[in-house]
């Protein structure tokens, strides 16, 4: 079988009492009649003043921007970044190598720490499911042959895109921590390779309706997240109570806060929901990073009073695991309130 797509169709068809049936192609007339998404242009960020070490006043103009935007939006996209685009290509053409393997492949031989995983095995019903397979690898684990079998030339691809996201995670956490009123190294000390990782996304086109998710609705359990997307779109997030479309820019990254940026900052910072919706005819491609803390680092909010009571990331992680399993969804901060 040299089928790359994973049997979604028939994991999807699954959750009804009858089976799915596939719609016949929209003709133009009813695509033109089909509702908008609104599309929004996430904030843009030019990077430079701090990458390049500008005088102070663009050092400034460029840290306010970025915490104005983590504020208001909890999304923003950056460019001059630091990041080259030969390196990100590279990545790109390693990426979509390692997802054209057949299914059966990628299931069965333990790739990447045998990190792969498709659709949603803990769906009970069609709107938890998730239109997607994924690789989820531990920094950790990045630099081990052993992980990468045939896929020799994705190793040190990986090991530079990984020092790269990380040292611009880095980067931006000490902007926003900075703004805090806390020394911008604060994150050295309790964010490190063991529990940072790196997920790369295939979302095959899907031949179903259009309101299906390549991944459902959520916000990120970590403090900041980096993500590098193609031109296909797809990635939606909540604004001012309505679900707006992302318009992609190729030249940008993208950033969102997380779940424990929005708990040590008091609410200053954003975790925004947002979702991936599936394409009908035109698979996507991303990849992102997680800026995450090690598990037994407490999260208490720097401001008081607090907003949350204090809890380590290890018990945050394994109350999201826990209310997946037992709900079919995250519920998240709100079950850390004071």
């Amino acid at each position: 079988m040299t089928e790359p797509n994973p049997p979604l169709l028939q994991h999807y068809g699954a959750l009804f009492r009858h089976p799915v049936e596939v719609p016949p192609a929209l003709e133009f007339d009813e695509r033109q009649n089909a509702p908008v998404m609104e599309e929004c242009q996430l904030p843009l960020i030019d990077l430079s003043a701090l990458i390049k070490h500008h005088n102070e006043r663009e050092r400034l103009a460029c840290s306010t921007a970025i915490c104005k935007a983590s504020s208001e939006w909890g999304f923003f996209q950056v460019v001059n970044h630091g990041i080259s685009p030969e390196l990100l290509g590279t990545m790109k053409k390693e990426q979509l190598k390692l997802f054209q393997t057949p299914f059966e492949s990628k299931a069965s031989c333990g790739l990447l720490n045998n990190s792969y995983r498709w659709g949603t095995p803990t769906a009970t019903y069609p709107k938890q499911f998730s239109w997607s397979e994924a690789f989820h690898i531990p920094l950790t684990k990045i630099s081990e042959e052993a992980c990468y079998g045939e896929f020799s030339s994705l190793r040190e691809v990986m090991k530079e895109f990984a020092a790269a996201m990380s040292e611009l995670a880095r980067l931006l956490a000490g902007i926003l921590a900075e703004n805090l009123g806390h020394q911008k190294g604060v994150f050295e000390d309790i964010c490190d390779e063991s529990t940072c990782f790196i997920r790369l996304n295939r979302y095959p086109a899907c031949p179903l309706s259009p309101e299906m998710f390549g991944l459902v609705p959520h916000t990120d359990s970590d403090f900041l997240t980096i993500l590098y997307q193609d031109q296909v779109g797809g990635l939606q997030l909540m604004k001012d109570s309505k679900w707006v479309a992302v318009k992609p820019n190729q030249d940008a990254l993208i950033v969102n806060i997380g779940d424990l940026f929005q708990a040590w900052s008091n609410d200053v910072y954003k975790s925004v929901e947002h979702k991936v919706m599936a394409n009908r005819t035109t698979e996507r491609y991303s990849i992102a990073y997680f800026l995450c803390p090690s598990y037994d680092s407490l999260i208490g909010s720097c401001r008081e009073p607090s907003i949350y009571r204090k809890f380590t990331f290890g018990e945050y992680r394994s109350q999201v695991q826990e209310d997946v399993k037992k709900n079919g969804y995250k519920v998240g901060l709100p079950r850390f309130l004071v």
